[in-house]
């Protein structure tokens, strides 16, 4: 824990390192928007490491031992990745738990329509955002189409730089007087997030022409039809890619820092660490952004039986081996915390706020109302991560999510808690979260990577 800002204290060397970590995150980010996008590049980068999959180790048979690399998929929408290590798994894992969905607009089953000849998709919110900010940007549409016969149609549109993009309109500032009148939440309401997609007509005869032209447009393009929306999995997206910002380039803009900056950063640790004495794990899990539901959550039974099945190709599975190995296993929940943002310096508590360029954040609770809904992390748990971190120079920071009272929020560390397992939230202090572009410090995605290598080496 130091006082002085991190970037005064790199090499040229680490300076190299930190350039280059972040600009493969950036690259990351731009082409992992969605979930599945992020599972599919994630599952990539275990794979050209050595991993292999558990389906694969169960049809073949193949026994598990120290040194076994093995990743288990859930639906294309959650990761596990697990490095066996020397010691006795029931004597606990070393376990890395980032999410990979972020707020966004989904498309509903019956999108498409036409008002006043122009064509719009209907949407619902992901999460929680301030509505108001998802107006009048350049959106992209990501996300599969699964036809009647199972065929799955893949859609990206509005990333490259002759695609076209999407929008949702706002009323414009010359009649606005009475909307400028509406509280905040009210601006724009949930219904009004709907996105205008096109507006020429198919010709000048037939009703809801344009929607008509879309439908055409869609067949030709995708070979998808109307009904096919109603088993489709489209999410909107702010388009383009993630930038460096400022004249220092000291840090990046991007959609979906909360939470694949440390979904990312621990995959690289993770993939980092080769032969570990403890078994490594990293879970990549979705829906916590709608409260951890749902069978890709981490509130479904994903993480608690892809173990069982670790266990038993390693020959050692039973129910009370399960509990041992998941009760003494230590976990970094790997997820983001509020900046401290001057501009609003009256929801928090400085002194207890994380600040850019300082490190990786600890926050030991987090919650509202008196911390309900939190893991509220053990002090003697604290302090061995401290002193891993000190060993391994890595910079860090605690904080708490604004001041008593002013708002909260949860992570997937309460969950995993229930197992009887050590656990604490740390990962990368975000300015603008849950808002289409959120920002983060290049020296603190550096440290975070440098922290979950030195927690999955040494602890």
């Amino acid at each position: 824990m130091k006082d002085n800002n991190t970037w005064t204290d790199y090499s040229a060397l680490e300076l190299e390192e930190l350039e280059r970590l972040n600009s493969d995150y950036i690259d990351f980010l731009s082409n992992g928007k969605t979930e599945r996008e992020c599972v599919a590049l994630l599952t990539e980068m275990a794979k050209a490491k050595g991993y292999i999959s558990l389906k694969y180790a169960k049809e073949n048979d193949i026994k598990l031992k120290c040194g076994s690399k093995i990743y288990a998929n859930c639906m294309d929408k959650a990761l596990m990745m697990i490095n066996i290590g020397k010691d006795d798994i029931t004597k606990g894992m070393n376990i890395l738990g980032a999410h990979t969905d972020s707020p966004r607009l989904d498309v509903k089953q019956n999108p498409l329509y036409e008002n006043s000849e122009l064509a719009y998709l209907d949407t619902h919110y992901y999460g929680g955002i301030k509505k108001y900010q998802w107006v009048t940007l350049p959106m992209a549409i990501h996300g599969i189409v699964v036809k009647k016969d199972g065929a799955k149609v893949s859609i990206v549109l509005g990333e490259k730089p002759d695609d076209p993009v999407f929008f949702i309109s706002d009323l414009l500032i010359h009649l606005s007087a009475e909307q400028l009148e509406k509280k905040s939440s009210k601006v724009i309401e949930g219904e009004q997030l709907d996105v205008i997609v096109g507006s020429i007509p198919l010709d000048k005869d037939s009703k809801d022409a344009v929607k008509l032209n879309l439908l055409k447009i869609l067949k030709s393009n995708y070979d998808i039809e109307e009904d096919d929306f109603w088993s489709a999995e489209l999410e909107v997206v702010p388009a383009g890619r993630a930038r460096e910002v400022g004249f220092d380039r000291s840090m990046i803009m991007a959609y979906g820092h909360d939470d694949k900056v440390c979904a990312y950063t621990s995959a690289v640790a993770m993939l980092e660490v080769d032969s570990p004495d403890k078994t490594s794990c990293s879970l990549f899990v979705d829906k916590e952004e709608i409260g951890s539901v749902g069978a890709t959550g981490m509130q479904s039974n994903f993480f608690e039986n892809t173990m069982a099945e670790i266990l038993d190709l390693l020959g050692n599975y039973s129910e009370l081996n399960l509990r041992r190995t998941l009760a003494s296993s230590k976990m970094l929940s790997s997820d983001v915390s509020a900046a401290y943002d001057p501009t609003f310096d009256s929801v928090f508590d400085k002194k207890n706020s994380a600040m850019f360029g300082k490190g990786i954040v600890f926050n030991k609770y987090t919650g509202s109302r008196g911390k309900s809904g939190s893991n509220d992390a053990n002090p003697e748990y604290l302090a061995y991560l401290r002193n891993i971190f000190h060993k391994n120079n890595v910079t860090f920071q605690s904080s708490e999510l604004g001041k008593v009272d002013a708002g909260g929020g949860g992570t997937i560390a309460y969950i995993m808690a229930l197992y009887g397992m050590e656990v604490v939230d740390s990962g990368v202090a975000v300015l603008n979260m849950h808002a289409p572009w959120e920002v983060v410090s290049k020296a603190d995605v550096h440290e975070a990577k440098k922290g979950y290598v030195a927690f999955l080496k040494d602890a």
